[in-house]
């Protein structure tokens, strides 16, 4: 295989065909292909997109690279669910649990922060001596045994990802609709499932912020998934604001705590319920939406879905008492109250500002070495159309210091705007299916 003439070819747009993916992808899992030279295939890639058939291609190509869980003989319907992330989005802490405490097996497989964006992997390692990196075998036992096991990705889960996505990160090519795709579902089509729930952001601080670019992504990754057995479905979500009240690890892990107890904030609850609610439907445990949504309130109401995330817990080397007393959880050595400027209505909240004052106050990271502060972040009480009064309290700070308390008080007079208006947009605005596009009630046109 001449690599330089598949990169001039696919420079010059046109496609590669199936049998010169599969035997390249291959070739770099396997170190027989440099990363400079993978690096000028993918940026090619970004400017000239791939065909269906090449997506299809290279998407088979890195399932094939590794091994997949496999659940054979196993009685009970398995589904994950996918995000493609957001400010305060900790909807995985409280769906997993709660989607299996109503009988269906969820292998959550999740990822780490991405620049200003906060990673699940990251969230529940803030709980002290909780694993993520389970083998196949691990998880597999555990999803038998208990439903349920919220893991990252493994080495044996397709490979040839790990490598693409790391060299992507590094050379401007993340933000490509088919590389994306294919990133996302090699991974979740590994996982052996029945059906895939997508919850796809748009708005400022998501990575697709144009509505027609979301859709895009979610009704390409909804392709794949039809095309090889997975039912998929997709929910457009807004994050033009941070989801919930609560940014940063430990702050979020609390608020999940929360809302499997039945206090969470009701945006995040929303979005989750919406989301298990898909779930239940593509795992046939329910008849309707109204049944779906009731089993899973019924979850929470009776104690189960907490349960069940501190029978994950335990399971994953952590301490599961952190859900009757998350005060085990890393803690902030310094806290400050942050009030309104002036009297007004919150115009915006930039989810945006907000991850990147997490990362600057080490709550993120900047390299993958870095090591992260788990209980760093914010506490933000308003949303876009709230009024609020002149000293009113409306955010906390949790910091490592003074200095770090400064920090976020400047990050908060930049990201909680406050005029003399302000209107909140609608959380989940379009549902989306291999049959077509579905714009929900009070969504309004495109």
């Amino acid at each position: 295989m001449v690599i330089p003439s598949l990169i001039q070819h696919k420079r010059d747009g046109h496609p590669l065909k199936p049998e010169e993916w599969a035997r390249l992808v291959a070739d770099y899992t396997a170190g027989r292909v440099p990363d400079y030279q993978m690096s000028a295939l993918l940026m090619a890639v970004f400017f000239r997109g791939l065909t269906p058939e090449e997506l299809a291609a290279l998407t088979d190509a890195m399932i094939a690279s590794g091994d997949r869980l496999d659940f054979d003989g196993f009685q009970l319907p398995l589904v994950d669910k996918h995000s493609t992330g957001g400010v305060g989005d900790k909807v995985s802490l409280l769906l997993a649990p709660m989607v299996a405490s109503c009988g269906v097996a969820v292998p959550m497989m999740s990822g780490r922060g991405l620049g200003h964006t906060g990673g699940t992997l990251d969230k529940l390692e803030a709980i002290p001596g909780f694993r993520t990196n389970l083998s196949l075998r691990e998880t597999q036992s555990q999803v038998e045994r208990i439903g349920c096991a919220m893991i990252g990705q493994t080495p044996e889960i397709a490979p040839a990802d790990k490598r693409l996505y790391a060299l992507r990160d590094v050379t401007g090519t993340v933000e490509s609709i088919p590389l994306i795709s294919a990133s996302i579902m090699s991974k979740k089509l590994a996982e052996g499932l029945d059906g895939l729930v997508l919850d796809v952001k748009t708005g400022s601080g998501a990575f697709m912020p144009e509505p027609e670019r979301a859709i895009e992504l979610a009704r390409t990754m909804i392709g794949l998934g039809e095309a090889r057995g997975c039912p998929t479905v997709a929910l457009i979500t807004a994050m033009d604001r941070p989801l919930g009240r609560a940014c940063g690890h430990t702050l979020e892990v609390e608020e999940a705590i929360e809302g499997l107890s039945g206090t969470g904030p009701e945006d995040l609850m929303e979005v989750t319920y919406a989301l298990g609610v898909e779930m239940l439907l593509l795992a046939g445990v329910a008849r309707d939406r109204a049944e779906a949504l009731g089993r899973l309130q019924d979850s929470v109401a009776s104690g189960r879905a907490l349960d069940t995330f501190a029978r994950v817990i335990e399971a994953q080397g952590g301490n599961p008492e952190i859900v009757r007393d998350p005060a085990g959880l890393p803690q902030a050595g310094a806290v400050e109250v942050y009030r309104a400027p002036r009297t007004g209505s919150v115009a915006a909240v930039h989810p945006r500002r907000i991850g990147l004052a997490i990362l600057e106050l080490g709550g993120g990271r900047r390299t993958i070495e870095d090591e992260i502060d788990p209980a760093v972040g914010f506490v933000i009480t308003v949303k876009p159309g709230d009024r609020v009064r002149e000293g009113e309290p409306i955010a906390s700070i949790f910091a490592r210091d003074g200095q770090g308390i400064a920090l976020g008080t400047r990050a908060l007079s930049e990201a909680v705007v406050i005029g003399d208006a302000g209107q909140l947009t609608p959380l989940i605005t379009h549902r989306i299916t291999g049959q077509g596009v579905e714009m929900l009630a009070g969504a309004g046109a495109d």
